[in-house]
């Protein structure tokens, strides 16, 4: 495999710090010191940190997509697939209880700050909620996949915030347990509005 060109490291390590400090509080000098650049090499490559951020978004939207196929191939029904992405909170559970959710904690700073880029970091739920949702079609929940899927994504929220909060990793594991069993209930039953409360 290649080594990372310097424009990726930047981007990597603005990745890295955004989730970790929060977008308002890395600087340029945060990043060009992980780095190991100089400001000039720096500012050669990106000349504000908008866009940087527009290049982190593009990113982890990239890598979004590239593990939401590699659920697919992973497990062959719709409903081991929709495990995979609850046993994503089990996965980052490290991080997720020290920072909170990457895509919820972009999105809530961008919108506290009224920043332009927070359609586009919003985005990222959105791959999300398009590919629940056609896995839940799939189960034969035609009619309420998106709902379904709506409900499975701010619960996976809840969990990281929760997590974060209390930095309980027993949490995390209770609670994905317990989506795995309401995601039985929607496959036996057809999908139809369970445990939605609809």
């Amino acid at each position: 495999m290649a080594e990372p060109t310097t424009r990726e490291q930047i981007v990597a390590a603005a990745d890295r710090l955004f989730y970790e400090r929060g977008f308002e509080k890395t600087s340029f000098a945060d990043i060009a010191g992980e780095v190991k650049i100089s400001r000039g090499n720096f500012y050669h490559h990106f000349k504000s940190k908008d866009e940087i951020l527009s290049a982190v978004i593009e990113v982890r939207a990239s890598k979004t997509e590239a593990m939401l196929e590699k659920w697919e191939k992973q497990r062959d029904t719709p409903g081991g697939q929709l495990r995979c992405f609850a046993e994503m909170l089990i996965r980052n559970r490290n991080d997720i209880q020290a920072f909170g959710c990457p895509v919820g904690a972009l999105c809530a700073e961008l919108s506290k700050l009224d920043h332009p880029a927070q359609a586009d970091a919003g985005m990222i739920f959105t791959l999300f909620r398009q590919w629940l949702r056609q896995r839940f079609v799939e189960l034969g929940a035609v009619e309420d996949a998106d709902s379904l899927a709506m409900h499975l994504l701010a619960r996976s929220q809840g969990i990281a915030s929760l997590a974060n909060a209390f930095r309980d990793e027993k949490f995390i594991r209770h609670e994905v347990r317990l989506i795995e069993a309401w995601l039985d209930e929607v496959r036996s039953r057809g999908a139809t509005k369970a445990g939605t409360g609809e």
